[in-house]
């Protein structure tokens, strides 16, 4: 059995009075996409640091690629950061071949690395372009290919889809499969629940410092039971007023998605005595919905609630 690509082992990071990372173990299997979530501020982007040997931890201790506390594996890493920036006045063959020297590659291989990328992603007509004339979308995947020519076996991406249309965000993705697919670990960090569940093998939450999920999107699932309910009347999210054991409701418009405790047929039949319900469906939560009960407004509004000396005070004496 190989060893992860990435470990860490009770890593911690503070920044004076603050814990941006606490007591966080991870292992990213060799050969994976791993999902990376949380909201801003979470404490992500220090421990991407911390693998990136940007960062040293307080405690604990950072493997990356079988190797700690050196930045000698850094040349088989490739990290695409969400704040991007290209040297603007250099052509778009020259920038990629000197990508290349920097992780270590001759001329002729870096440029013929380049040629590959360029075709693969339809950009070969551009390669001779300065990139101050390259638009959002194009400058982006040169970006990209940039962070990927050395062939790194370990892929770090950023909000990788970030600002992209619907034809690029496919190219990418399709892309970045295929990079799996040939044996390339990659960790996504990504704000879209949709796209971590569609990619990911794995996800890992990092919410105020602290893991809060680990595992493959099945088992996230199922540590929260099966709950949800999609449905579609013609009255809307109007239907569900004053319904009793409806807990939260997601209103998307054209559906709803009900987080509901009690006997799902009695609420069909509430429901079904009010309006026309055109779809009712039992579902898990979606990993949008389970970051949302995590990292949402109403969890805030509980965690400041316990954090109360009035709750703290309360709770003591129901406990005595």
């Amino acid at each position: 059995m190989s060893l992860p690509a990435i470990q860490l082992s009770n890593v911690t990071k503070t920044f004076g009075s603050h814990t941006a990372v606490r007591d966080l173990s991870l292992d990213v299997p060799t050969g994976s996409l791993y999902g990376f979530i949380g909201p801003n501020g979470s404490g992500k982007t220090t421990t991407i640091r911390m693998i990136l040997h940007i960062l040293a931890p307080d405690s604990g201790e950072v493997q990356v690629l079988g190797k700690s506390g050196t930045r000698a594996s850094n040349d088989r890493i490739g990290y695409l950061p969400e704040e991007r920036g290209l040297y603007k006045k250099m052509t778009v063959a020259r920038l990629l071949a000197y990508y290349g020297s920097l992780k270590g590659m001759r001329l002729k291989g870096a440029q013929s690395e380049a040629d590959r990328w360029l075709e693969r992603l339809g950009l070969t007509e551009w390669r001779k372009a300065k990139v101050e004339a390259l638009s959002k979308g194009m400058s982006q995947k040169i970006q990209f290919i940039s962070t990927v020519i050395a062939k790194p076996a370990l892929l770090i991406l950023d909000e990788p889809f970030s600002g992209l249309d619907p034809v690029n965000l496919e190219v990418m993705r399709t892309a970045i499969l295929e990079l799996v697919a040939e044996g390339t670990t990659v960790v996504l960090s990504t704000h879209d629940m949709t796209v971590a569940e569609q990619l990911c093998d794995n996800v890992i939450m990092i919410f105020n410092g602290d893991k809060v999920l680990d595992g493959s999107i099945s088992e996230v699932n199922a540590q929260y039971g099966q709950d949800t309910i999609r449905l579609r009347t013609d009255a809307g999210a109007r239907a569900l007023e004053g319904l009793s054991g409806i807990e939260h409701v997601a209103d998307m418009g054209t559906f709803q998605e009900v987080r509901y405790r009690g006997d799902s047929q009695r609420l069909l039949q509430e429901l079904a005595g009010r309006t026309s319900v055109r779809l009712f469906e039992e579902t898990r939560p979606t990993l949008h919905d389970i970051f949302i009960r995590i990292a949402g407004p109403d969890a805030k509004a509980a965690t400041q609630a316990e954090a109360s000396p009035a709750f703290t005070g309360a709770r003591q004496g129901v406990e005595a």
